[in-house]
């Protein structure tokens, strides 16, 4: 724990200073402390501006659609018993998008709404995509290919219903392309207010069933024995998790590859135990999806690429050693 903290903390320090406005480290370290103590700021308006206005909630918007993905990502193996579950994979993030889209069309101007409709859309889009993913795979047979192959179907399919809804709503074209690669782009501090609440209780309900989920990885029968309820619990973890992804791609898009990547890295430092995991991959997840956004930002700079681009330059290749470990496994 206190190694992951400082490695999300050094994410942290590094997205704040990297930007194409050089405000120098020391400055927005007498910056914040004058924030702190009430004392002068070193910085012009502008150069402040930057700093709260556009880094900082920039960075915590990373670090909160990380922790998101990375705990979602957990919880689905967990759940599915399958190594290679993640919110990309298993049309949550693309049932999302797609509600997060419809959402779009249908109610352009949401000012006037006490809760915003995006995040909701989007849940009942992500519970679809799992739904669907899980029952294809389940009549497909027993298996990881089953299940894993089912999730890519569905991804596809809820994918093309998004580009279509897209192309027949020019207008909303740009706001909906943005979903499909994925940014962190903010309006301030807006998206981190609407995100915050949702990924708070997800992950509340997910580190309050990590000591259950260590139970029903023994076995149902196990669990039941003492006292726990395996339907129950599972249903939990999956709405949690759903309502992670489903915010985290109300606000940022489709980014994929951070519930498979940081997961298994704790595995595999680590242990295996979800008491441990989904703490751990919530932190990492946090910490690699605000370091992914610093590379975004900065390798065509002043430009900056989609940090759906970057998860997936990283992602695919490691998905492909996990997947031929799993099928070594299995022989």
């Amino acid at each position: 724990m206190a190694v992951a903290v400082a490695v999300l903390l050094s994410a942290v320090g590094a997205g704040v200073l990297v930007g194409a406005a050089d405000l120098g480290v020391g400055r927005v370290v007498a910056e914040i402390l004058a924030q702190l103590t009430g004392g002068v700021s070193p910085l012009s308006e502008r150069e402040a501006a930057i700093l709260w206005q556009i880094r900082v909630p920039r960075v915590v918007l990373g670090g909160l659609v990380g922790a998101a993905l990375a705990g979602s990502g957990a919880a689905y193996q967990s759940v599915f018993r399958n190594p290679l579950a993640d919110p990309y994979l298993l049309g949550a993030a693309a049932g999302a998008g797609l509600g997060a889209t419809l959402a779009v069309v249908a109610t352009p101007t949401t000012s006037e709404w006490i809760v915003g409709p995006l995040p909701l859309a989007a849940f009942v889009g992500a519970l679809t995509g799992v739904g669907l993913a899980w029952l294809l795979g389940r009549s497909a047979g027993p298996g990881t290919a089953s299940l894993v192959l089912a999730g890519v179907a569905v991804t596809a399919f809820l994918t093309a219903i998004q580009t279509f809804v897209a192309q027949a709503n020019t207008d909303d074209f740009r706001e909906v392309y943005a979903f499909i690669l994925g940014s962190l782009g903010t309006s301030g501090w807006s998206d981190v207010v609407l995100l915050v609440p949702y990924v708070a209780l997800a992950t509340v309900v997910l580190l309050m069933c990590a000591r259950l989920l260590d139970v029903l990885a023994v076995g149902d029968e196990e669990a039941a024995s003492l006292g726990i309820h395996p339907g129950r619990v599972r249903l939990a973890v999956v709405l949690a998790a759903s309502l992670a992804t489903a915010a985290a791609v109300a606000v940022a898009g489709l980014i994929g590859f951070v519930g498979i990547i940081v997961p298994h890295l704790v595995r595999l430092a680590v242990a295996s135990s979800y008491r441990v995991v989904l703490p751990l991959s919530l932190l990492g997840g946090a910490a690699f999806l605000v370091a992914a956004d610093i590379v975004a930002r900065s390798v065509v700079s002043p430009a900056e690429l989609p940090i759906g681009v970057v998860t997936a330059f990283t992602g695919a290749p490691f998905f492909a050693l996990i997947l031929r470990a799993t099928r070594a496994g299995a022989r």
